[in-house]
């Protein structure tokens, strides 16, 4: 079992979720960083880094899983997270595009609206992490929120909200209208995802979401 693991990145995915090679005492570790552990710590080659380890291998899954995260308490709200019906290791790490207190509180206070701005988890999906895991996340929900992942969230909060709509059953080019009309009555909207999807929201109900 590989906890934690400390040393140099010798080799960096482009594709998102990030993927870096990690050498720690001669032996090299493939390990996948979530979108917002990568958007905090932008590893580049060369770099030293210190991750806790979430490991995982199974009879489905014999080739072994490693997400890292920068600190303890996301690698313990990961465990949780993929614990929900339909949401594996791989699925996971590709959904975490937001601080895990900025998770853990949406699922406390039921905002369906920031849950389904997770890549690939829509409506229904949000309502069985609501289901599941409500009343577990307090902990998590509590923490601050890293301000350098704040800012790199933000920068794609226009795409974000474009995707969600798009995934509960819009046009591409109508939620484009959707989300450029409202970002245009309040320009503030673009910094703040949830507001902008609930803006969108109010002038247009939500259509049914997809099946997942």
């Amino acid at each position: 079992m590989i906890s934690y693991l400390k040393g140099e990145i010798i080799q960096v995915q482009q594709n998102p979720p990030r993927v870096v090679v990690l050498t720690s005492s001669g032996v090299g570790y493939t390990v996948t960083l979530p979108a917002f552990v990568e958007e905090s710590m932008q590893p580049y080659e060369g770099q030293e880094l210190e991750l806790h380890i979430y490991y995982s291998v199974s009879e489905r899954q014999p080739l072994p899983i490693l997400v890292g995260f920068e600190e303890a308490g996301d690698r313990d709200f990961f465990e949780q997270f993929i614990q929900v019906e339909g949401i594996g290791p791989a699925r996971a790490a590709a959904a975490l595009t937001m601080p895990v207190p900025t998770l853990a509180y949406a699922i406390e206070t039921e905002d369906l609206v920031t849950l389904t701005l997770m890549p690939g988890i829509g409506q229904r999906g949000a309502q069985k992490i609501i289901a599941t895991l409500r009343g577990k996340v307090s902990e998590a929900a509590s923490r601050p929120i890293p301000t350098a992942a704040q800012r790199a969230r933000g920068q794609d909060t226009r795409a974000d909200v474009i995707a969600v709509l798009v995934s509960l059953g819009y046009r591409n080019t109508e939620a484009v209208a959707m989300v450029d009309e409202a970002i245009r009555q309040d320009p503030d909207l673009i910094d703040d995802p949830q507001a902008l999807l609930r803006d969108v929201f109010r002038n247009s109900p939500p259509k049914p979401a997809v099946t997942q």
